[in-house]
């Protein structure tokens, strides 16, 4: 019973982040990320603990919580500003484009 919850748990989120995506247009998004490499890494993998890896995200999350920031829900002078600069159409675009790299599990920091 465990698995089975397991299993229906990790398809939900993976068809939740491939409908994100599905809208989503990677190349603008990848042009967009020239923002987030100051403090992210050139393709979403932090060289500092201060700031969070992007790369290998789940797309949803991603949206989520650039919305907050975008909202004022989360806060963070930078991302709030930086946020709210950004589309709906970009918010989803980033979040396909860094939902599409490489994550931690195969990077070294």
């Amino acid at each position: 019973m465990k698995q089975l919850i397991k299993m229906i748990f990790a398809v939900s989120i993976a068809a939740a982040s491939s409908s994100v995506m599905a809208g989503a247009d990677i190349k603008a998004g990848e042009e967009k990320a020239t923002a987030c490499a100051a403090c992210h890494g050139a393709v979403g993998v932090s060289a500092s603990p201060m700031f969070p890896t992007l790369a290998g995200q789940h797309a949803d999350y991603m949206v989520q919580t650039l919305k907050a920031y975008k909202s004022g829900k989360r806060k963070n002078p930078i991302m709030q500003g930086t946020a709210a600069a950004l589309s709906d159409e970009d918010i989803l675009n980033l979040a396909a484009y860094f939902a599409s790299q490489t994550g931690l599990k195969t990077l070294k920091r």
